[in-house]
């Protein structure tokens, strides 16, 4: 049973980022205290680093970033019968009041008193340990790694994405932005039975990335014409849903041109203004279902139960590797080298993965 001090990546202010001693938590009732064994760095960490605030979420004090993780079970509370001892375990990292109508109804992501990891002023879990409800931990197939286990977390978004979206076999679907959740998107698109996946992305490497995991083509907005080029590659047909994942204003007002009538746009990415200018006559004459996203409610199971039964490898996202103690390298790798990082993973317990 761990007692004692671990090492935890601390930022005191943006920009300022070090591992420092802290307390190795204790685990209440009804949690349990997990290894953290790898931990991916998020678009939202990287933002709280760079800025120190999130909209109305402001970094006040030291906090620990960090919220996509997997690890091994090692204590747990009295009340605790859904994992044990030595449980290879991916954590679902918002916990939610179990109380109000969001919660009773099923969509605890809409929770207004979620306590997510990593959101001031929650510590979140770029360190050794974490301390988490019983019912926030998901055993881990002996097929599945650690890291498949800490990427549930970006693919739940993409997973509800495309249960807001109705997926369905046939769809064709066009995923703008190929950062890990465009490409987690189009991972979770292939566990929905859909087989043709188009992409958009200004950067290179996305797009031969997005190849690779098995995306039917992958488009440059800056110099393909797209909407005639999904018409050649769709004969015609169009795509008949959109996840739009990059944020990007300009490229959330052509979603309704790009989508065929009847068509399905599930908004993901977050714009940096707050109001973005659409085509409502294109939206109402063509009948178009829009749908927004905020996290992910009830996905890791469903998740877990589809990925250990299908060939996607989600794994091929990771394109850098670092032990805690190289946290400062590794935040400012997923800040500055946009262009040919993905996902970086941070391994707490392992200074050299």
């Amino acid at each position: 049973m761990p007692a004692g001090m671990m090492n935890a990546a601390v930022m005191d202010e943006p920009l300022s980022v070090a591992v420092r001693r802290t307390e190795i938590p204790v685990p209440a009732d009804n949690e349990a205290l997990v290894k953290v064994y790898c931990i991916g760095i998020c678009g939202s960490d990287v933002h709280y680093y760079e800025h120190g605030k999130i909209g109305r979420y402001v970094v006040k004090a030291p906090i620990v970033l960090g919220h996509e993780l997997a690890g091994e079970v090692v204590e747990v509370g009295k009340d605790v019968t859904n994992v044990a001892v030595g449980d290879r375990v991916a954590v679902e990292p918002g916990v939610a009041c179990g109380r109000c109508d969001y919660c009773k109804s099923g969509r605890y992501n809409l929770c207004p008193d979620v306590v997510f990891l990593a959101t001031p002023p929650v510590n979140g879990a770029w360190q050794e340990y974490v301390a988490m409800p019983g019912d926030y931990l998901f055993k881990l197939p002996d097929s599945m790694s650690f890291e498949e286990g800490a990427l549930l977390e970006p693919l739940s978004v993409g997973f509800h994405a495309l249960l807001r979206g109705q997926a369905k076999p046939f769809d064709r679907l066009l995923v703008t932005g190929l950062g890990p959740i465009g490409l987690l998107a189009g991972q979770a698109a292939k566990l929905f039975g859909i087989s043709e996946i188009y992409g958009t992305d200004v950067v290179p490497f996305r797009r031969e990335l997005a190849l690779d995991m098995g995306f039917t083509a992958a488009l440059d907005p800056m110099n393909d014409n797209v909407g005639e080029r999904l018409a050649e590659l769709t004969g015609g047909k169009g795509v008949t849903l959109v996840v739009e994942s990059s944020g990007n204003a300009g490229a959330m007002a052509d979603t309704i041109k790009l989508v065929r009538r009847g068509g399905r746009i599930v908004f993901v990415g977050l714009p940096s203004a707050g109001a973005v200018p659409m085509d409502m006559g294109g939206f109402i004459d063509g009948e178009i279902d829009a749908y927004g996203v905020f996290r992910y409610a009830n996905t890791y199971p469903a998740t877990i139960q589809a990925l250990r039964r299908s060939s996607v490898d989600i794994e091929k996202i990771i394109t850098h590797r670092y032990g805690l103690s190289d946290i400062k390298e590794a935040v400012e790798t997923a800040r500055t080298q946009k262009d040919t990082s993905i996902k970086v993973m941070v391994y707490p317990h392992f200074p050299q993965p």
